[in-house]
């Protein structure tokens, strides 16, 4: 009887546990692998023999990958670049955090700052590249400036649409107890927007990203952005496709990162009303 209901739950298991690995490993393999063939095929069918664009084949950037990982030429740059994406981050964050609890609490910062917001969050980052240089000069400091200014936006939007999302039954309780303004911040606001907050960060951790490389373009001797150019400068095509997968498996990795640690304290976070539109942000009055 035991061995019965034993094999009844490995069976009942098994199912699932098949799934996962299909969607989990056996899809995204062969979706990679897909793609993979589908650019093998498309310089095999469209260029020409002895072109100098077979050197972006997959065999030569794979090839080139590899001899780049094992010389442990490609690690500073990685670090660097990763280096760079953190400082930025935590620019944005430090900014785009109290800039959003007074937006989605003060109806009257709000509407004064809405409309200056707006304006400098549709600029594109890399359009500030020449003033950034001209502040800060070469180095580092343009580059952290460039992220901080693209990834600032969509904490500060995720934040404030947060505030304007709590439960006006938390405040009125913190009121009723009577919790001055840092104290209902601390124990109700933030814990009630962790959850928006985390999903700013990853939103912003996307755009920092984007922008990142190209801004290592300039003025900067590492990162990856500053490899591709090398590479190209070089003439190493095969580098510069290795260095681009490079670029977008990490990319895929911090998108991942981000997007777990946002999941488990989405489930932690206080009852809220309905969410309004965040835009333009409604302000709530703490």
């Amino acid at each position: 009887m035991t061995a019965l209901a034993t094999g009844q739950a490995t069976s009942t298991r098994d199912p699932g546990r098949g799934r996962a690995l299909l969607e989990g490993v056996a899809l995204p393999l062969a979706g990679t692998a897909g793609a993979v063939l589908l650019w093998w095929l498309a310089v095999e069918l469209f260029v020409d023999e002895g072109s100098f664009l077979e050197q972006f084949a997959p065999a030569g950037a794979f090839q080139a990958l590899w001899a780049l990982l094992a010389r442990g030429t490609l690690w500073p740059h990685v670090l660097a670049t990763l280096q760079r994406i953190f400082v930025g981050l935590v620019i944005a964050t430090l900014i785009g955090i109290p800039l959003g609890l007074a937006m989605g609490s003060s109806r009257r910062f709000a509407a004064a700052f809405s409309p200056i917001a707006g304006f400098i969050r549709m600029i594109s980052p890399l359009s500030w590249t020449p003033l950034a240089i001209i502040w800060f000069g070469v180095g580092d400091p343009p580059v952290y400036f460039l992220v901080a200014i693209g990834a600032v936006w969509p904490v500060v939007l995720a934040t404030a649409a947060g505030v304007s999302g709590l439960d006006r039954g938390w405040l009125l309780v913190a009121r009723s107890l009577r919790a001055n303004r840092i104290e209902t911040v601390r124990t109700v606001v933030w814990p009630g927007i962790q959850g928006d907050v985390l999903t700013g960060i990853r939103l912003a951790t996307g755009t920092a990203w984007i922008v990142l490389v190209p801004a290592e373009m300039l003025g900067v001797d590492s990162g990856l952005g500053y490899f591709i150019l090398n590479a190209r400068d070089r003439f190493a095509y095969g580098e510069l496709v290795a260095t681009i997968l490079v670029i977008g498996a990490i990319g895929l990795a911090l998108d991942r990162v981000t997007s777990r640690l946002l999941s488990p304290r989405r489930r932690r976070r206080p009852e809220r009303g309905p969410r309004p539109d965040p835009t333009p942000i409604p302000a709530t009055g703490i």
